[in-house]
Protein backbone atom coordinates (compact mmCIF):
# COMPACT_ATOMS: atom_id res chain seq x y z
CA UNK A 1 0.00 0.00 0.00
CA UNK A 2 3.05 2.31 0.03
CA UNK A 3 2.25 3.55 -3.48
CA UNK A 4 -1.27 4.61 -2.42
CA UNK A 5 0.21 6.56 0.51
CA UNK A 6 2.70 8.18 -1.85
CA UNK A 7 -0.12 9.18 -4.21
CA UNK A 8 -2.06 10.66 -1.31
CA UNK A 9 0.89 12.78 -0.14
CA UNK A 10 1.59 13.96 -3.69
CA UNK A 11 -2.08 14.82 -4.08
CA UNK A 12 -2.06 16.90 -0.88
CA UNK A 13 1.07 18.70 -2.06
CA UNK A 14 -0.50 19.54 -5.43
CA UNK A 15 -3.80 20.71 -3.92
CA UNK A 16 -2.25 23.05 -1.38
CA UNK A 17 0.33 24.17 -3.95
CA UNK A 18 -2.51 25.26 -6.25
CA UNK A 19 -4.19 27.12 -3.39
CA UNK A 20 -0.92 28.90 -2.50
CA UNK A 21 -0.38 29.86 -6.14
CA UNK A 22 -3.88 31.32 -6.46
CA UNK A 23 -3.44 33.21 -3.17
CA UNK A 24 -0.14 34.67 -4.35
CA UNK A 25 -1.61 35.67 -7.73
CA UNK A 26 -4.53 37.44 -6.08
CA UNK A 27 -2.28 39.11 -3.52
CA UNK A 28 -0.03 40.54 -6.24
CA UNK A 29 -2.91 41.70 -8.45
CA UNK A 30 -5.59 43.07 -6.14
CA UNK A 31 -4.32 42.87 -2.56
CA UNK A 32 -4.57 40.05 -0.06
CA UNK A 33 -7.61 41.30 1.88
CA UNK A 34 -10.23 39.86 -0.44
CA UNK A 35 -8.58 36.45 -0.42
CA UNK A 36 -8.60 36.24 3.37
CA UNK A 37 -12.25 37.23 3.44
CA UNK A 38 -13.23 34.38 1.10
CA UNK A 39 -10.88 31.98 2.88
CA UNK A 40 -12.59 32.79 6.19
CA UNK A 41 -16.06 32.54 4.61
CA UNK A 42 -15.30 29.14 3.06
CA UNK A 43 -13.79 27.80 6.29
CA UNK A 44 -16.84 29.03 8.18
CA UNK A 45 -19.21 27.17 5.82
CA UNK A 46 -17.07 24.03 6.07
CA UNK A 47 -17.15 24.27 9.88
CA UNK A 48 -20.94 24.59 9.89
CA UNK A 49 -21.24 21.67 7.47
CA UNK A 50 -18.86 19.62 9.62
CA UNK A 51 -20.82 20.33 12.82
CA UNK A 52 -24.36 19.74 11.53
CA UNK A 53 -23.41 17.16 8.85
CA UNK A 54 -24.17 14.05 10.99
CA UNK A 55 -27.70 15.30 11.75
CA UNK A 56 -28.34 15.94 8.06
CA UNK A 57 -27.16 12.42 7.21
CA UNK A 58 -29.35 10.89 9.93
CA UNK A 59 -32.40 12.76 8.65
CA UNK A 60 -31.73 12.04 4.96
CA UNK A 61 -30.99 8.34 5.45
CA UNK A 62 -33.80 7.84 8.02
CA UNK A 63 -31.45 6.18 10.49
CA UNK A 64 -32.54 4.45 13.69
CA UNK A 65 -29.82 3.42 16.10
CA UNK A 66 -30.01 -0.06 17.60
CA UNK A 67 -29.03 -1.95 20.74
CA UNK A 68 -27.49 -5.41 20.93
CA UNK A 69 -30.77 -7.27 21.39
CA UNK A 70 -32.31 -5.71 18.28
CA UNK A 71 -29.66 -7.17 15.92
CA UNK A 72 -27.20 -9.41 17.82
CA UNK A 73 -24.94 -10.34 14.89
CA UNK A 74 -24.67 -6.80 13.50
CA UNK A 75 -23.89 -5.38 16.93
CA UNK A 76 -21.34 -8.04 17.88
CA UNK A 77 -19.60 -7.81 14.47
CA UNK A 78 -19.14 -4.03 14.78
CA UNK A 79 -18.03 -4.46 18.38
CA UNK A 80 -15.38 -7.06 17.47
CA UNK A 81 -14.11 -5.13 14.42
CA UNK A 82 -13.83 -1.83 16.28
CA UNK A 83 -11.95 -3.58 19.08
CA UNK A 84 -9.62 -5.14 16.48
CA UNK A 85 -9.16 -1.70 14.86
CA UNK A 86 -8.50 -0.18 18.32
CA UNK A 87 -11.12 2.54 18.00
CA UNK A 88 -14.09 3.38 20.28
CA UNK A 89 -17.29 1.45 19.60
CA UNK A 90 -19.28 3.56 17.07
CA UNK A 91 -23.02 4.01 17.21
CA UNK A 92 -24.70 1.34 15.09
CA UNK A 93 -27.65 2.23 12.93
CA UNK A 94 -30.01 0.87 10.30
CA UNK A 95 -30.98 3.21 7.46
CA UNK A 96 -34.53 2.77 6.25
CA UNK A 97 -33.85 3.30 2.56
CA UNK A 98 -34.38 0.65 -0.17
CA UNK A 99 -30.88 0.67 -1.69
CA UNK A 100 -28.61 -2.13 -0.36
CA UNK A 101 -25.51 -0.44 1.05
CA UNK A 102 -23.50 0.63 4.10
CA UNK A 103 -21.72 3.80 5.20
CA UNK A 104 -19.85 5.44 8.07
CA UNK A 105 -19.78 9.05 9.23
CA UNK A 106 -19.09 11.21 12.25
CA UNK A 107 -16.98 14.18 13.29
CA UNK A 108 -14.41 12.30 15.40
CA UNK A 109 -13.53 8.73 16.38
CA UNK A 110 -15.61 9.09 19.55
CA UNK A 111 -18.51 10.38 17.45
CA UNK A 112 -18.30 7.61 14.82
CA UNK A 113 -21.40 5.91 13.41
CA UNK A 114 -21.58 2.77 11.24
CA UNK A 115 -24.84 2.13 9.43
CA UNK A 116 -26.28 -0.46 7.09
CA UNK A 117 -29.50 -0.34 5.10
CA UNK A 118 -32.30 -2.79 5.76
CA UNK A 119 -31.93 -4.39 2.34
CA UNK A 120 -28.20 -5.13 2.63
CA UNK A 121 -28.85 -7.38 5.63
CA UNK A 122 -31.17 -9.51 3.52
CA UNK A 123 -28.76 -9.56 0.56
CA UNK A 124 -25.43 -10.56 2.17
CA UNK A 125 -24.40 -13.55 4.25
CA UNK A 126 -22.65 -13.05 7.61
CA UNK A 127 -19.09 -13.16 6.25
CA UNK A 128 -19.86 -10.67 3.47
CA UNK A 129 -21.61 -8.34 5.90
CA UNK A 130 -18.65 -8.55 8.27
CA UNK A 131 -16.26 -7.60 5.43
CA UNK A 132 -18.45 -4.60 4.57
CA UNK A 133 -18.49 -3.50 8.21
CA UNK A 134 -14.69 -3.86 8.29
CA UNK A 135 -14.50 -1.47 5.32
CA UNK A 136 -16.65 1.11 7.12
CA UNK A 137 -14.75 0.72 10.41
CA UNK A 138 -11.55 1.37 8.44
CA UNK A 139 -13.03 4.63 7.10
CA UNK A 140 -13.54 5.75 10.70
CA UNK A 141 -10.08 4.60 11.79
CA UNK A 142 -8.44 6.44 8.86
CA UNK A 143 -10.49 9.60 9.61
CA UNK A 144 -11.59 9.69 5.98
CA UNK A 145 -14.62 11.91 6.63
CA UNK A 146 -12.36 14.59 8.12
CA UNK A 147 -9.76 14.19 5.33
CA UNK A 148 -12.24 14.62 2.47
CA UNK A 149 -14.02 17.47 4.29
CA UNK A 150 -10.76 19.40 4.69
CA UNK A 151 -9.70 18.73 1.09
CA UNK A 152 -13.10 19.94 -0.12
CA UNK A 153 -12.29 23.37 1.32
CA UNK A 154 -9.91 24.05 -1.57
CA UNK A 155 -12.36 23.72 -4.51
CA UNK A 156 -14.96 25.57 -2.43
CA UNK A 157 -12.58 28.52 -1.98
CA UNK A 158 -11.76 28.53 -5.68
CA UNK A 159 -15.46 28.39 -6.59
CA UNK A 160 -16.18 31.45 -4.47
CA UNK A 161 -13.19 33.27 -5.95
CA UNK A 162 -14.44 32.42 -9.45
CA UNK A 163 -17.89 33.78 -8.65
CA UNK A 164 -16.47 36.99 -7.16
CA UNK A 165 -13.91 37.86 -9.84
CA UNK A 166 -16.03 36.93 -12.86
CA UNK A 167 -19.19 38.73 -11.71
CA UNK A 168 -18.23 41.31 -9.10
CA UNK A 169 -14.53 41.90 -9.60
CA UNK A 170 -14.53 44.67 -12.18
CA UNK A 171 -12.77 47.98 -11.85
CA UNK A 172 -12.78 51.43 -13.32
CA UNK A 173 -9.74 50.94 -15.50
CA UNK A 174 -9.71 48.59 -18.48
CA UNK A 175 -6.43 46.99 -17.34
CA UNK A 176 -7.92 46.31 -13.91
CA UNK A 177 -11.02 44.70 -15.40
CA UNK A 178 -8.82 42.51 -17.62
CA UNK A 179 -6.74 41.40 -14.62
CA UNK A 180 -9.77 40.45 -12.54
CA UNK A 181 -11.29 38.56 -15.50
CA UNK A 182 -8.06 36.57 -15.94
CA UNK A 183 -7.97 35.77 -12.22
CA UNK A 184 -11.60 34.62 -12.36
CA UNK A 185 -10.93 32.34 -15.33
CA UNK A 186 -7.79 30.94 -13.65
CA UNK A 187 -9.77 30.30 -10.45
CA UNK A 188 -12.46 28.47 -12.46
CA UNK A 189 -9.84 26.31 -14.19
CA UNK A 190 -8.20 25.40 -10.89
CA UNK A 191 -11.62 24.83 -9.29
CA UNK A 192 -12.31 22.19 -11.95
CA UNK A 193 -8.86 20.61 -11.51
CA UNK A 194 -8.97 20.53 -7.70
CA UNK A 195 -12.48 19.08 -7.78
CA UNK A 196 -11.13 16.19 -9.88
CA UNK A 197 -8.24 15.80 -7.43
CA UNK A 198 -10.63 15.59 -4.47
CA UNK A 199 -12.58 12.87 -6.32
CA UNK A 200 -9.26 11.08 -6.86
CA UNK A 201 -8.53 11.36 -3.12
CA UNK A 202 -11.94 9.83 -2.40
CA UNK A 203 -11.14 6.87 -4.67
CA UNK A 204 -7.79 6.33 -2.92
CA UNK A 205 -9.56 6.28 0.46
CA UNK A 206 -11.84 3.51 -0.85
CA UNK A 207 -8.80 1.37 -1.68
CA UNK A 208 -7.39 2.06 1.80
CA UNK A 209 -10.67 1.00 3.43
CA UNK A 210 -10.80 -2.22 1.36
CA UNK A 211 -7.29 -3.06 2.53
CA UNK A 212 -8.27 -2.12 6.07
CA UNK A 213 -11.12 -4.63 6.01
CA UNK A 214 -8.69 -7.39 5.00
CA UNK A 215 -6.28 -6.30 7.75
CA UNK A 216 -9.11 -6.72 10.26
CA UNK A 217 -9.28 -10.43 9.41
CA UNK A 218 -11.82 -10.53 6.57
CA UNK A 219 -11.01 -12.58 3.49
CA UNK A 220 -10.70 -10.59 0.25
CA UNK A 221 -13.26 -12.90 -1.38
CA UNK A 222 -15.86 -11.93 1.25
CA UNK A 223 -15.59 -8.24 0.37
CA UNK A 224 -15.37 -8.95 -3.37
CA UNK A 225 -18.53 -11.05 -3.17
CA UNK A 226 -20.27 -8.35 -1.14
CA UNK A 227 -19.38 -5.71 -3.74
CA UNK A 228 -20.66 -7.96 -6.52
CA UNK A 229 -23.97 -8.49 -4.72
CA UNK A 230 -24.33 -4.78 -3.97
CA UNK A 231 -23.86 -3.95 -7.64
CA UNK A 232 -26.40 -6.63 -8.58
CA UNK A 233 -28.86 -5.37 -5.95
CA UNK A 234 -28.51 -1.76 -7.12
CA UNK A 235 -28.88 -2.77 -10.79
CA UNK A 236 -32.32 -4.20 -9.95
CA UNK A 237 -33.53 -0.92 -8.44
CA UNK A 238 -35.79 1.36 -10.46
CA UNK A 239 -34.24 4.54 -11.89
CA UNK A 240 -36.34 6.84 -9.71
CA UNK A 241 -35.01 5.28 -6.50
CA UNK A 242 -31.43 5.46 -7.75
CA UNK A 243 -31.86 9.11 -8.75
CA UNK A 244 -33.09 9.96 -5.25
CA UNK A 245 -29.82 8.59 -3.84
CA UNK A 246 -27.61 10.65 -6.17
CA UNK A 247 -26.60 13.09 -3.44
CA UNK A 248 -25.81 10.27 -0.99
CA UNK A 249 -23.56 8.05 -3.10
CA UNK A 250 -20.30 9.53 -1.78
CA UNK A 251 -21.14 7.90 1.56
CA UNK A 252 -21.84 4.45 0.12
CA UNK A 253 -19.60 1.43 -0.31
CA UNK A 254 -20.19 1.59 -4.07
CA UNK A 255 -21.82 3.99 -6.51
CA UNK A 256 -25.39 2.68 -7.14
CA UNK A 257 -25.84 4.91 -10.21
CA UNK A 258 -23.12 2.96 -12.07
CA UNK A 259 -24.53 -0.47 -11.21
CA UNK A 260 -26.14 -1.20 -14.59
CA UNK A 261 -22.82 -0.70 -16.39
CA UNK A 262 -20.78 -2.55 -13.76
CA UNK A 263 -22.95 -5.65 -13.56
CA UNK A 264 -22.17 -6.55 -17.18
CA UNK A 265 -18.44 -6.75 -16.39
CA UNK A 266 -18.77 -8.38 -12.98
CA UNK A 267 -20.94 -11.24 -14.19
CA UNK A 268 -17.86 -12.56 -15.99
CA UNK A 269 -16.19 -13.12 -12.60
CA UNK A 270 -18.93 -15.42 -11.34
CA UNK A 271 -17.65 -18.50 -13.18
CA UNK A 272 -19.98 -21.02 -11.50
CA UNK A 273 -23.03 -18.69 -11.72
CA UNK A 274 -23.61 -18.99 -7.97
CA UNK A 275 -24.40 -15.30 -7.49
CA UNK A 276 -21.27 -14.79 -5.38
CA UNK A 277 -17.50 -14.60 -5.85
CA UNK A 278 -15.40 -17.21 -4.06
CA UNK A 279 -11.65 -17.50 -3.43
CA UNK A 280 -11.02 -19.54 -6.59
CA UNK A 281 -12.82 -17.02 -8.81
CA UNK A 282 -10.88 -14.20 -7.20
CA UNK A 283 -7.60 -16.03 -7.85
CA UNK A 284 -8.63 -16.53 -11.50
CA UNK A 285 -9.13 -12.75 -11.82
CA UNK A 286 -5.62 -12.19 -10.48
CA UNK A 287 -4.21 -13.82 -13.62
CA UNK A 288 -6.30 -11.71 -16.00
CA UNK A 289 -5.39 -8.35 -17.49
CA UNK A 290 -8.02 -5.61 -17.22
CA UNK A 291 -8.50 -3.31 -20.22
CA UNK A 292 -10.87 -0.43 -19.61
CA UNK A 293 -12.49 1.50 -22.43
CA UNK A 294 -12.06 5.26 -22.71
CA UNK A 295 -15.63 5.83 -21.45
CA UNK A 296 -14.97 3.62 -18.39
CA UNK A 297 -11.81 5.57 -17.60
CA UNK A 298 -13.66 8.88 -18.00
CA UNK A 299 -16.50 7.73 -15.74
CA UNK A 300 -13.97 6.74 -13.10
CA UNK A 301 -12.24 10.13 -13.23
CA UNK A 302 -15.60 11.82 -12.54
CA UNK A 303 -16.59 9.39 -9.77
CA UNK A 304 -16.11 9.21 -6.00
CA UNK A 305 -15.49 5.44 -6.27
CA UNK A 306 -12.93 3.37 -8.21
CA UNK A 307 -13.92 1.31 -11.22
CA UNK A 308 -15.45 -1.83 -9.66
CA UNK A 309 -13.51 -4.30 -11.81
CA UNK A 310 -10.22 -2.58 -10.88
CA UNK A 311 -11.25 -2.55 -7.25
CA UNK A 312 -11.99 -6.27 -7.12
CA UNK A 313 -8.78 -6.94 -9.06
CA UNK A 314 -6.93 -5.11 -6.26
CA UNK A 315 -8.67 -7.34 -3.70
CA UNK A 316 -7.46 -10.36 -5.71
CA UNK A 317 -3.89 -9.22 -5.08
CA UNK A 318 -4.45 -9.34 -1.32
CA UNK A 319 -5.45 -13.00 -1.50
Amino acid sequence: MWYLKLRMWLLLTVLFGILYMIATMIGVSVGITNFYFYLFLSLFFIFIQYMIGPKIVEWTMRIRYIKREQSPYLYSAVEELSREAKIPLPKIGIAQIPIPNAFAFGRTLKDGRVCVTESIMRLLNENELRAVLGHEISHLKNRDVLTITLLSVIPMILYRLTWHFLWFGGGRRREQRANTLLIGLAAFLFYFITNLLVLYASRIREYFADRGSVNLGNKPAWLASALYKLVYGSARMDKKTLKESEGLKAFFLNDPSKALNEIQELRQLDLDRSGAIDTHELEALQQKRINLSFSDKLLEVLSTHPNMLKRIKQLAKYS
